[in-house]
């Protein structure tokens, strides 16, 4: 589980010396979002690892050179084609040949990362637009690697369109909702193991290899649906309606996952050999270079031992390739991370057997041939390698864990170094064949900075600076986010950065809104540029902190795993710590100080309200999970193991046990339709809080999903929190 997208989908990024000028209202971070950051979107390298394409004005498809950065060609403009069948896309991808263009129309959410949508394929020697197919809306559209078919998912059903004949072909026929789902993950594998396309096509375009999920027996989740107003559902005006869907809660069944490869020429499927064990999570299965062989990753529930399979695609047979332990865990990171060279002579992975996540190189017989990185410090993201420099590329952060820098190393070990030059946050995009890089920095000072360098790293060009934003940063004053770090009575540093309030003056002392999330392997303690709602609470007066507890990312597996089994412990006693330090600074007020969250931030926020009655004066939960027997299996039993194995750690960090200790003023919210923490969370803690004579305040919103947005929704929700804080922690001094 991910929130921190959802925490700050309305916090769009600034942070700036103050200049007192103009003052920032709310509806400007929340609804109007003025300070929204320039940025180079839809980036695809050509094939000829010389141009790039982006993405422009939602119409059209810009080709630019790597050597100069500037605009060679438009490939493609959307309002010079006559009646094409859509006035806008969000994303497109090139044929292996790049002779045509699949254009992504007219998304509809499904759940987190999921989406149907209307597909369109134009040829770019014919200059013909052609919908992918008539029969409704589709899904997953990919191309096959010759360019010649399009695979797509639609009512659970795998199809394939040929380009060559435009013929739509069934691959599988027993799709069925709530049931049976071919190619496509269920809600807690997409939610969980953070993917939406559960097929892939053979590197030869011969096979295609899907996963299919039978969640017959997984337990059903029903949620009320009301008429509401945005969007009005008149169906459910007398009478509420009501969404169903398959959620597997911890402890509970999950779907039995089965593998099966499609062969085109006689469209025939055979099943790969997976094992008996129908509780197993097969979270990836990846093809290797040459098409020989698809690898089936199988993970055990615990998710501590995975198995790497190799399944011929003619009968389904498989062999043992690979196995990886761990005592408490493996993190989901590694299932991307496992990738076979192009060459089809190496593996890359991604392991945390010495302590840190590193990179690992083994051969095609899956045998370790030597580790890549090694120090201190974690590997967050394998760019690729360099067959023709024999050099790899990856993120880390290796400075800090507050920075991430883009690093190479070669095969042999005796090259390496760093070609990110700023500190702060880099990510860098390569060329095909690795010649070029762009490179998108930010830090606390400084909004989004493209540039573009060559393989050695040397500048070349500046693709965007935000100056225009810079100029209108002058109009405001904006508090600078300021690091620091303290040590608890445990001796344990912790980082954390801080907003000053406007006009700061060190003989005054300032209410406190301490903001986190504390999940596991999750950061908010990052130079970067961002901002919203919180500069505009430290506008009006409030010191806003963020510590970053133990069980958080970047610090080596012993930090971030210390939680394991005991979700809310470590990470709860962090914050109240980190609330009586924040009081023993000369300007803090701490009779005064908040604590809030989202979703695992809510579940902390309450936790800490009560195991810090003495130290929180306020509260607010968004979402948030109040027992973690509520919530799905593949999330909780990765770090708490099931609910029979260990029922104390479930129970003893609950806020649902401890309701009775809050004494602060805390402020719940929740909507109604949240698929992934249920609203059963807010009513079972109101109940305790009820029962133990506790005093709270609600907010309940209605058909509204996890981010709970929508309409006016978001700036109704800033509203409350904002005036919520303001009565409790200056009115009320």
């Amino acid at each position: 589980m991910n929130i921190r997208q959802i925490l700050f989908i309305f916090l769009v990024s600034i942070s700036f010396p103050a200049i007192s000028q103009k003052s920032i209202e709310l509806k400007d971070v929340v609804s109007n979002r003025i300070f929204t950051q320039k940025t180079i979107s839809g980036l695809r390298s050509m094939n000829d690892g010389l141009n790039y394409t982006t993405l422009e004005e939602s119409n059209k498809i810009v080709k630019h050179s790597y050597k100069t950065g500037e605009q060679v060609a438009v490939m493609f403009d959307l309002s010079k084609i006559e009646n094409p069948g859509f006035t806008e896309f969000s994303d497109y991808t090139f044929s292996s040949d790049e002779t045509k263009i699949l254009f992504t129309t007219k998304k509809q959410s499904i759940y987190r990362h999921s989406f149907s949508a209307e597909y369109f394929i134009w040829n770019l020697l014919t200059k013909e637009m052609s919908p992918l197919s008539a029969n409704g809306a589709q899904q997953l559209a990919t191309f096959s690697p010759d360019g010649e078919r399009v695979a797509f998912a639609r009512n659970n059903n795998l199809f394939v369109k040929s380009l060559k004949f435009g013929t739509e072909s069934q691959v599988t026929r027993d799709g069925k909702k709530n049931e049976i789902i071919n190619g496509s993950p269920d809600w807690v594998y997409e939610e969980e193991f953070s993917f939406n396309k559960a097929f892939e096509w053979s590197p030869d375009s011969k096979f295609l290899a899907y996963i299919k999920f039978n969640e017959t027996e997984v337990p059903m989740f029903d949620i009320p649906m009301y008429q509401g107003q945005n969007p009005e559902l008149k169906e459910y005006q007398l009478y509420p309606g009501n969404y169903s869907f398959k959620y597997p809660k911890a402890g509970e069944k999950n779907s039995v996952v089965s593998v099966h490869i499609y062969d085109l020429q006689s469209k025939t499927s055979v099943t790969a050999e997976v094992g008996n064990d129908t509780e197993q999570y097969i979270p990836r299965i990846k093809w290797t270079a040459d098409a020989s062989d698809l690898a089936i990753m199988k993970v055990n529930r615990l998710q501590n031992k995975l198995d790497i399979v190799l399944a011929n695609p003619f009968t389904g047979d498989t062999r043992a390739f690979f196995t990886e332990k761990n005592k408490r865990y493996i993190s989901e990171d590694f299932y991307d991370d496992f990738i076979f060279m192009p060459d089809n002579k190496y593996i890359v992975m991604n392991s945390e057997r010495d302590g840190y996540s590193h990179l690992y190189l083994y051969d095609r017989q899956g045998f370790e041939v030597k580790q890549l990185t090694t120090g201190t410090f974690d590997v967050t993201e394998f760019y690729g390698f360099d067959p023709e420099k024999k050099v790899f590329y990856y993120q880390a952060a290796k400075e800090s864990p507050l920075r991430r820098e883009v690093y190479f190393v070669s095969l042999d070990g005796k090259k390496s170094g760093k070609l990110s030059t700023h500190s702060g946050t880099n990510l860098a995009v390569f060329s095909t064949g690795f010649k070029h890089f762009i490179n998108y920095f930010n830090n606390a000072e400084t909004p989004n900075l493209v540039t573009l360098h060559d393989q050695a790293g040397k500048l070349l060009r500046t693709l965007e600076d935000n100056s225009e934003l810079k100029k209108l940063l002058t109009e405001y004053g904006i508090g600078k986010k300021e690091f620091f770090s303290f040590k608890t009575s445990e001796g344990v540093e912790l980082n954390g950065w801080m907003l000053k309030p406007a006009n700061f003056d060190a003989s005054k002392k300032y209410p406190v809104l301490m903001t986190q999330y504390s999940g596991p392997n999750s950061q908010e303690v990052l130079d970067e540029w961002e901002t919203g709602w919180h500069n505009y609470m430290a506008q009006e007066g409030f010191l806003i902190a963020c510590v970053d507890p133990r069980g958080t990312g970047a610090r080596g597996e012993e930090f971030r795993k210390l939680t394991y089994q005991q979700l809310g412990k470590f990470e709860s006693d962090d914050q109240v710590e980190a609330a009586r330090y924040l009081g023993t600074l000369p300007y803090v007020d701490k009779n005064n100080i908040a604590i809030w969250g989202w979703s695992y931030g809510g579940f902390m926020a309450a936790l800490c309200m009560e195991k810090g009655a003495d130290v929180f004066k306020a509260g607010i939960s968004v979402a948030p999970v109040t027992n973690w027997r509520f919530y799905d299996s593949v999330y909780t039993e990765r770090y708490m193991r099931t609910p029979k194995e260990n029922p104390d750690g479930y129970d003893d960090n609950s806020p649902l046990s401890h309701a009775g200790k809050i004494k602060g003023n805390y402020l719940l919210i929740h909507g109604s339709a949240d698929d992934n923490v249920h609203f059963q969370n807010a009513m079972e803690f109101t109940e305790r809080m009820v029962q133990a004579g506790v005093q709270f305040d609600l907010a309940v919103y209605t058909n509204r999903n996890h981010g709970i947005r929508g309409g006016n929704t978001s700036i109704h929700l800033y509203t409350k929190m904002t005036n919520f804080l303001k009565e409790k922690l200056q009115e009320n001094k």
